[in-house]
C-alpha cells in the first residue's frame, strides 16, 4: 500500500502541474495609424531610372541585392565576420540560449548516483555492541524533484526563452545596423577621394595661375597684388587639400574599426560614388509590416513577454512548494556486505512550504513585476513609433524630385530597407 500511496501521489501531482499563474498575454496595439501618409507632400513624382531591387517588398532585398558596389560587398562580408559588437551580441545569444535551458532543467527530476563510507569511533561506554568502532558504506540514487503546481518554474523557463529570443532578435538588428553604418562610412569615404580629387585639381589650377601672375609679375605686365592674391588661392587649396586627406584618413580609421581587421589589399575594384544606385524604389507597405519584419520591434515585444512571464513566477511565490525527495541503494556495515540480501534501504521524504510571513517581500515582487511589465508596454510602443515617424519622414523626403532620389543621401532611412 505505501507504494501504490507514492504512485497516486505523484501521478496527482503531474495532473495538476498544468496550471499556471500568468496573465494571459495581449499583444498591446499598435500606437500609429493604419496606412502610411499619401497625397499632398507625400505624393512621388513617377521616376523612371532602374534601381537594384525597384518594386520589391523592402523585406525580400537582401543586403547583396541593395548594395550592388563589389568592393562594398566583400567589406561588409568582412564586417559581418571580424565586428566585436557583433561578436558580443552573438554571444550573449549563446549565453541567454544557455540561461535557458539551466531554467528548463528544474522542470524534470535530478538524479544523482550516491556512494559514501563513514567511518567513526564512539567511546566504548557509550555503545551497546561494545565495539567503539563503526562503519557504515551505501551505494544507491538520490533523486529530488519540485513538483510546480503552481506554475513557477514554467513561468520562470518563458521568461528566460523569451529573453533569449529577444537578444536573437537585438544581434538581427545589430546585424542590419551594422551593415548601415559600414556601408554609409564606406560611402563617405569614396566621397572624400571624389573630394580629394577636385580639390587636387584645384590646387593644380592655382598653381598653373600663380605661375602665369609670377610670369607678368617679372615682366612687368603684372601687379605684386596679382600675386600675393594668387598665392594666397594656392596656399588655401593646399591647406583645403590636407584637410581633406586628414578626413579621409579618418573616415578609413572608422570603417577599419567596424569591419575589425586592416581592409585587404586584394579588394574587388568599387563603383564611383555616382553609381552606386543605392535608393532602390521600395514600396512603404503596411504599418504592419514593422510589427511582424523588424527586429527590434520583434525583441521589444519579447521582452514584454518576459516581463508577462515574471508576473507568473511572481504569483506562485504566494502558494506552497511541493518537493519529493527520495533515495534507494544498498546499506551495510562493510564494503562487501553492500550487494548481500537483505542490504537493500530506501527512503521517501515529500515536503510542502507554505509561505506564511516574509516581510512583505512577496507582495513587493509582484508589484515589482506588473511595474516593469508597464515598462515594457512603454518600451514595445516606443519601439514601433520611432520606425513608423522614421519611414514617413523616408515617404517626405522621396516625394519632391526625382533628381535628388538619383544620387546618395546621408539619410539612414533611405539607405537600409528595414
Amino acid at each position: 500500500m505505501p507504494g501504490y500511496a507514492i504512485m497516486a501521489t505523484i501521478a496527482a501531482a503531474l495532473l495538476a502541474a498544468g496550471c499556471t499563474l500568468q496573465p494571459r498575454y495581449e499583444r498591446p496595439p499598435a500606437p500609429v495609424a493604419q496606412t502610411f501618409p499619401t497625397g499632398g507632400a507625400y505624393e512621388k513624382e513617377p521616376d523612371n531610372a532602374s534601381h537594384a531591387g525597384a518594386g520589391a517588398p523592402a523585406t525580400e532585398i537582401g543586403w547583396r541585392d541593395f548594395f550592388a558596389d563589389p568592393r562594398l560587398q566583400r567589406i561588409l562580408e568582412l564586417a559581418l565576420k571580424n565586428n566585436r559588437d557583433l561578436r558580443v551580441s552573438i554571444l550573449n545569444v549563446e549565453a541567454a540560449r544557455a540561461q535557458y535551458q539551466i531554467t528548463r532543467a528544474g522542470l524534470f527530476p535530478a538524479l544523482n548516483a550516491v556512494a559514501s563510507g563513514t567511518r567513526s569511533r564512539t567511546p566504548r561506554d557509550l555503545t551497546l555492541s561494545g565495539n567503539p568502532i563503526s562503519s557504515e558504506y551505501s551505494v544507491g540514487v538520490n533523486a529530488s524533484w519540485e513538483i510546480d503546481l503552481f506554475g513557477r518554474i514554467r513561468s520562470l523557463k518563458d521568461q528566460a526563452l523569451a529573453q533569449y529570443l529577444a537578444l536573437a532578435q537585438t544581434r538581427k538588428a545589430a546585424e542590419i545596423a551594422l551593415l548601415s553604418t559600414v556601408a554609409d562610412q564606406y560611402l563617405t569615404m569614396i566621397a572624400f577621394d571624389d573630394a580629394l580629387a577636385v580639390t587636387r585639381n584645384t590646387l593644380l589650377t592655382a598653381q598653373e595661375s600663380l605661375r602665369i601672375t609670377s610670369l607678368k609679375f617679372d615682366t612687368g605686365a603684372g601687379s605684386e597684388l596679382d600675386l600675393r592674391q594668387a598665392e594666397g588661392v594656392v596656399e588655401q587649396a593646399q591647406a583645403n587639400l590636407e584637410s581633406q586627406r586628414r578626413l579621409r584618413a579618418q573616415a578609413e580609421n572608422a570603417l577599419v574599426l567596424l569591419v575589425g581587421e586592416p581592409l585587404p589589399e586584394d579588394l574587388p575594384p568599387g563603383l564611383p560614388l555616382g553609381n552606386q544606385d543605392l535608393l532602390a524604389d521600395i514600396p512603404a507597405g503596411l504599418p504592419s509590416d514593422l510589427l511582424t519584419r523588424r527586429p527590434d520591434i520583434a525583441a521589444a515585444e519579447q521582452s514584454l513577454l518576459a516581463a508577462n512571464a515574471n508576473i507568473g513566477a511572481a504569483r506562485a511565490a504566494f502558494f506552497p512548494r511541493v518537493s519529493l525527495t527520495g533515495s534507494a541503494g544498498t546499506l551495510a556495515p562493510s564494503l562487501g556486505g553492500l550487494f548481500k540480501p537483505g542490504s537493500a534501504a530506501w527512503s521517501f521524504a515529500p515536503q510542502i512550504t507554505l509561505p506564511i510571513f516574509s516581510g512583505g517581500q512577496n507582495v513587493a515582487s509582484l508589484e515589482l513585476a506588473q511595474v516593469r511589465k508597464r515598462i515594457e508596454i512603454a518600451n514595445y510602443e516606443k519601439a514601433i513609433q520611432t520606425p513608423f515617424a522614421k519611414w514617413r519622414t523616408a515617404l517626405r523626403h522621396a516625394a519632391p524630385s526625382t533628381s535628388r532620389s538619383r544620387h546618395w543621401s546621408a539619410s539612414p532611412t533611405r539607405r537600409t530597407a528595414g
